[in-house]
């Protein structure tokens, strides 16, 4: 479980390809991983990866990528150098200042436009394989595993907006957001099954 409350970015070092699967190697520059373990759950760009190995001495994680979660997901272009958005598992009894998220990318949304005020950016997001019915005005989205509020819906041109905040922008991969973009998208669960229940009985 996630709140979607981003904690700070590392980068992927390596790039290893295995059989139906890559490892991805992620630094430890901000000590996101001092207490991590080989088993324990940490979101990358959104998405829930395994901790695999643990090599203290180099100050890096490796995380295993199956070829399904590859195509569902922006990680499959990532690139040595590149920045992933990291947070950690939440912990029972601590604050949880997003909402609730489980790292089960849905797949991948389009940003269309961004346009800035001051020190903040509104962007419109395309919603694909019409999963646009499962997003209201003011619920939430977890897009690249930011929690974000939904402040447009657009069903027509599946489309929703969010605002980003610049602490936001600050913390995130979203600072070098351009239109055109792929990000991850989860559906929040709870909405999922009521939106799906409803349409189950009016098709009787």
């Amino acid at each position: 479980m996630y709140t979607g409350i981003v904690q700070g970015l590392e980068k992927i070092l390596d790039i290893r390809q295995g059989d139906g699967f890559i490892t991805l190697v992620v630094s430890n520059d901000h000590n996101f991983f001092h207490d991590v373990f080989i088993g324990a759950s940490v979101a990358l760009n959104g998405t829930c990866l395994t901790a695999t190995q643990i090599d203290l001495a180099a100050n890096q994680v490796h995380f295993d990528v199956s070829n399904l979660t590859l195509s569902l997901t922006t990680l499959g272009s990532l690139k040595t150098g590149d920045e992933v958005n990291i947070e950690r598992s939440a912990k029972v009894g601590a604050e949880n200042g997003g909402h609730n998220l489980y790292g089960h990318i849905e797949g991948m949304a389009t940003v269309k436009q961004l346009s800035r005020t001051g020190d903040t950016v509104h962007i419109d997001i395309e919603i694909p394989q019409g999963n646009i019915k499962y997003f209201f005005l003011k619920g939430f989205i977890g897009l690249n595993g930011c929690s974000l509020t939904v402040n447009r819906v657009d069903r027509d041109a599946s489309e929703i907006s969010i605002d980003l905040i610049p602490e936001t922008l600050r913390l995130t991969t979203w600072k070098n957001v351009k239109a055109g973009d792929a990000v991850n998208y989860e559906i929040d669960q709870t909405t999922r099954t009521l939106v799906d229940t409803l349409e189950n009985i009016y098709r009787r």
